[in-house]
């Protein structure tokens, strides 16, 4: 692409396109070319591109602050975290600047509470699950229960378990006298948009509250209504002890948040956990922007009826495709299911000017805006359903 590419490590695999300008769900590249965006980023702008309410927010508070330190009270910080305690079950937030640390503070957090709250040094293991994934950086990627983000990375930190998604009988086996916590996607959109049964979540609940563990959720991808709920725990009539928030909470404006109970507070004591930049003037800026317009507009709801809207619409266009194997999802988080690798058909999608993603090998994830209109989403559709029936009559 550019003359500086080479200047990049090369850890990401691109794809041949470059972006200059966004607004609503639409994208253009540099050479003019506009593409509908039905992936927003990996589930990160549920408000579109640039949305007003955040833009004018931002520019604001740029001619205004951008910096002090966490050394000092930050009014914008204080905002958001109240924002997002009154409107959900958490009573305390720690502010990062991505999901991998959000998730790092989770782990931290849940040891630290049993070792200087509780006095139980002993228990310090974390139970997560096959084909989750909760971050890259060293902690988080050995929570991730996948193993191609494991290597080259050896020796990995001890102190997680792996255990199947939706096996409650093979989690209360994976229990034992180390377990402090159990952490869990209610969707998993890396591994596949793979949703936890209802009955597999109230045991988890069960089990955490039976052996005084604590339930982690990790809503990295899940949260800010992307699900058709504010968060996707929501969905299941249970309260996690922490939640983690980082993709849709700043509309594209780097910010991670860790939610916990108040039982929690104090194992996050003075100079116990800190990020230079976590919770900065502008990050909360478009946070609070992003929270206030998610709840004036009734996003989250949006978000519930334009979901069903898709999976009813993919699973009638996309019925009896040999290719298929299964239309899933919750909200505007959603996977079409195939019974081969998924790779080319992006690509494929791509050049029809149609942005959407991939999630595991077989599984083409879409994530469009909770603000994209009937017609944008039709269009959308219309072009991937059509890419796939090609595939599929090519393939007779």
């Amino acid at each position: 692409m550019g003359e500086g590419a080479n200047s990049l490590f090369p850890n990401y695999g691109r794809y041949p396109l470059a972006f200059v300008k966004g607004e609503g769900s639409r994208l253009w590249d540099e050479n003019g070319k506009e593409y509908l965006d039905l992936m927003c980023g990996l589930a990160v702008t549920n408000l579109g591109h640039a949305p007003k309410q955040v833009t004018e927010r931002l520019k604001e508070q740029v001619d205004t602050l951008w910096h002090t330190s966490n050394l000092f009270h930050i009014p914008n910080q204080e905002k958001l975290a109240k924002l997002l305690t009154d409107n959900s079950c958490g009573d305390a937030v720690f502010f990062s600047n991505s999901g991998a640390e959000a998730n790092e503070a989770a782990i931290k957090l849940a040891r630290r509470y049993f070792q200087k709250i509780l006095g139980k040094p002993d228990q310090y293991e974390i139970i997560t699950f096959h084909q989750s994934f909760h971050g890259r950086t060293l902690a988080t990627l050995t929570a991730t229960g996948q193993d191609k983000v494991k290597e080259g990375f050896l020796p990995l930190p001890q102190g997680f378990v792996y255990a199947p998604y939706n096996d409650a009988e093979a989690l209360e086996q994976a229990i034992g006298p180390k377990t402090c916590a159990i952490m869990l996607e209610m969707l998993q959109g890396e591994g596949g948009v793979n949703r936890a049964e209802p009955a597999f979540v109230s045991k988890v609940a069960e089990l955490c509250e039976k052996h005084g563990l604590l339930l982690i959720v990790d809503e990295i991808q899940t949260g800010i209504g992307r699900t058709g709920k504010m968060f996707a725990y929501e969905h299941y009539g249970i309260e996690p002890d922490i939640f983690t928030l980082a993709k849709g909470l700043g509309s594209g404006i780097p910010i991670g948040a860790m939610v916990g109970k108040e039982k929690l507070r104090q194992a996050f004591s003075a100079g116990s956990h800190g990020s230079t930049f976590g919770g900065n003037y502008l990050s909360t800026a478009a946070g609070i922007a992003t929270m206030e317009t998610m709840l004036a507009e009734k996003l989250p709801e949006r978000a519930a009826e334009l979901g069903d809207y898709i999976v009813k619409t993919l699973s009638e266009k996309l019925a009896g495709n040999p290719l298929v194997n299964e239309v899933r999802g919750l909200g505007m988080l959603i996977g079409i299911e195939c019974n081969q690798p998924v790779s080319d058909l992006v690509t494929t999608i791509q050049e029809q000017a149609v942005l959407v993603v991939t999630a595991g090998p077989n599984v083409i994830r879409l994530a469009p805006s909770l603000l994209i209109s009937k017609e944008d989403l039709d269009r959308g559709l219309e072009v991937v359903c059509a890419v796939l029936s090609k595939k599929a009559a090519a393939a007779v």
